[in-house]
């Protein structure tokens, strides 16, 4: 494999990524929520509560970091913890009544907003790209579960 054509295509990956990034992080926070926010919103929505540990494995965030967005997210009535029945060394995390309702409310919008980037692309071309990453996945965690 060629160095040079490795590493354009890693910079290309990279720049597509914080592409993406920018592009939905100006809207979330034009909801009124950090993308971290908005990512525990969207695991935890329509979905049981959920311990921290599982909720970091599902969200794109530290472990370091979801302590305090759940903490914010908490602050602001969206989310709330309880006590574990089945693990007492845990927490549970629900979105509250109004953490639903925020849920309702940005989620479909937000996914809307950002689809708009892919508008032009044909099926054909989101199945040869999902290919393409499922791969790369593969090669990146070789250990990892493949769908």
């Amino acid at each position: 494999m060629p160095r040079q054509r490795f590493l354009r295509s890693v910079r290309l990956l990279a720049q597509c990524y914080q592409a993406f990034e920018r592009l939905s992080g100006r809207h979330v926070r034009a909801l009124g929520l950090t993308p971290a926010q908005f990512d525990v919103l969207a695991t935890l929505g329509n979905q049981q509560a959920m311990s921290f540990r599982e909720l970091g494995r599902l969200t794109l965030i530290t472990k370091g970091t979801l302590t305090g967005v759940v903490a914010r997210l908490e602050q602001r009535g969206l989310v709330e913890r309880s006590a574990n029945e089945s693990d007492r060394r845990s927490s549970l995390v629900r979105l509250t009544e109004a953490g639903n309702a925020m849920f309702a409310e940005v989620f479909a919008e937000h996914v809307a907003y950002c689809a708009r980037a892919f508008a032009t692309w044909r099926p054909g071309e989101f199945d040869a790209l999902e290919r393409q990453l499922l791969r790369l996945r593969a090669a990146l965690e070789p250990g990892e579960q493949q769908p």
